[in-house]
């Protein structure tokens, strides 16, 4: 039974409310003043405290200065027969929950009560009832075929009811878990059956039409050289751009994180979000690779082939992004922009660029690589600690925004919110946490890689993977004629007959990268317009 203390100097005449409170399951202790009320709360716990503003000896704000400092958890509710500013900024000041003004009917003092004490249960049931009415509609959208918007929608969706259902029953959250199981089921096998068409067409074509979502490398194209273009609205009368681009890649941003970090930007930001498709596979080395450069991996293969060598060793298959950056430029005869690289990986790094930060609005274009998320992925791999720390999405989001709050990245956004500048924020990959093991075959020169693999002679069960026979219809360059690409589909990873048990020790239930599933390849870009 929920406790109540309520401390006013008139409580006789609040006898009515009392009762009705009490008949709704509430037990309810009454006192007339201050210091009595801060007394009853040293003594015994309470889950509400209602406190009368003007009461003789001890006000309610100086009560719940003392309640505060005894119990600081507790919710306080103030009431008062006055409106004045000064008394609420007061009253608010201290951290009270809910603020009443005289005369309070007993409807009003329960709803109070129940938001306070029921917000959540209250909140999980509804989002719960949302989530179960729309189950089926969810299923029958899997079942009829979706396209590529469709999915986007499809995603946005699951992640928000994710987040939403929070602590809510176990039985409906298994039963979202089984349905985006099931969804990225579906998402394997549509991403199976038309990507070498997407391929194709960006390859061949160069169209940018509704048939096909935006891939890697065409997010600078279509979201942030436009913003730079010598004929575009943004360019001023001496042909340089309006105001200064910084364009931010989050290394393994989710969806879901991303929204952790909106939650943040958004009352320093007019946010825009647009999306885009990561490249296959879904690992550093392709994916941003084809970022900066504007081209297909086999493109980079082919047109600097000093710089593209075969293997899936990120640190050294990303030493040239500058120079693909400044490359890109050219071919689209930005030449003349002026233009900054960084990437930031430790924690100096950071704290350098945003010392500097102003630094950056003096170059046409600034491209930053953020580094943190991915170590950070990776570092839950090998950490137990950090396992114990995340050891599932919802806490791994939250670990991501509690870095981010308090980052150094976060504190150079707000200093650019100061500043006429335009901010595109991406990420070349997303990860799936993975949690089944799937057994592969193939020669000793296979990538070492768990969500993707190429090499020669691969054998695997072909209902967990995509199997890419001819890499070239896949926009990938191959070193040998018989040379093949495999992806993981859903949450599967790659574990050899004969290491199984080991590699399923040591990997099982982390965070991966290089697949096909949701969580890797649909990405946000947001354009960010400072809001001052």
């Amino acid at each position: 039974m929920p406790r109540i203390l309520w401390a006013d100097d008139e409580i006789d005449l609040l006898k009515p409310h009392i009762l009705f409170l009490e008949a709704k399951g509430y037990d309810v202790t009454s006192v007339a003043n201050g210091a009595d009320a801060v007394a009853k709360n040293e003594q015994e716990r309470y889950d509400v405290v209602f406190l009368d503003e003007q009461m003789p000896g001890m006000g309610g704000l100086d009560a719940l200065q003392e309640i505060k400092a005894n119990r600081p958890e507790v919710p306080v509710v103030m009431i008062t027969k006055s409106e004045e500013e000064q008394i609420m900024e007061d009253a608010l000041g201290r951290q009270i929950a809910d603020y009443l003004i005289k005369p309070v009917n007993p409807k009003q003092i329960l709803l109070t009560i129940k938001r306070l004490l029921d917000r959540e249960r209250l909140r999980g049931e509804t989002v719960s009832q949302d989530y179960l009415s729309r189950f089926g509609q969810i299923t029958m959208r899997l079942s009829g075929g979706l396209d590529h918007a469709e999915w986007v929608d499809l995603y946005q969706e699951l992640v928000r009811f994710d987040l939403d259902l929070g602590d809510a029953d176990e039985n409906v959250a298994e039963i979202l878990h089984n349905q985006y199981r099931e969804a990225n089921r579906e998402f394997g096998n549509f991403v199976e059956r038309y990507y070498a068409d997407w391929i194709g067409e960006a390859d061949t074509l160069h169209r940018d039409g509704d048939d096909r979502p935006a891939l890697s490398h065409e997010v600078l194209s279509k979201y942030v050289l436009p913003h730079l273009e010598p004929h575009s609205k943004g360019r001023g009368g001496d042909g340089k751009p309006k105001r200064p681009v910084l364009f931010f890649l989050i290394d393994c941003l989710r969806f879901d994180q991303w929204l952790m970090l909106e939650s943040l930007l958004y009352p320093h930001f007019e946010i825009q979000k647009d999306w885009h498709w990561s490249l296959l596979p879904t690992a550093t080395p392709y994916s941003r690779n084809a970022i900066f450069s504007g081209l297909l991996p086999i493109n980079i293969a082919q047109r600097h082939r000093d710089r593209w060598s075969a293997g899936d060793d990120d640190e050294s298959l990303n030493q040239h992004e500058e120079f693909f950056l400044g490359d890109l430029l050219k071919r689209r005869r930005l030449g003349d922009i002026r233009m900054r690289y960084d990437k930031l990986i430790t924690g100096a790094d950071g704290q350098a660029f945003a010392d500097k930060v102003l630094d950056y609005t003096q170059h046409d274009l600034s491209a930053v690589v953020v580094n943190f998320l991915d170590i950070l992925t990776h570092s839950r791999s090998d950490s137990a600690v950090l396992k114990e720390i995340a050891p599932d999405e919802a806490a791994f989001r939250g670990l991501a925004r509690t870095w981010f709050e308090h980052s150094w990245l976060f504190e150079a956004f707000r200093t650019l919110a100061e500043q006429d500048v335009t901010i595109v924020l991406t990420t070349d990959h997303g990860a799936v946490r993975s949690l089944r093991p799937t057994k592969v075959i193939g020669d000793r020169d296979t990538s070492t890689s768990l969500r993707y693999k190429f090499g020669r002679n691969l054998k695997c069960d072909r209902s967990d993977a995509i199997f890419v026979k001819h890499p070239e219809n896949y926009g990938l360059p191959r070193s040998g004629l018989n040379e093949n690409y495999i992806f993981c589909k859903e949450d599967f990873y790659f574990v050899y007959p004969t290491s199984y048990h080991r590699y399923v020790q040591r990997y099982n239930d982390t965070f991966q990268h290089g697949g096909v599933s949701m969580e890797e390849m649909l990405l946000p870009v947001v354009t960010l317009r400072p809001k001052g």
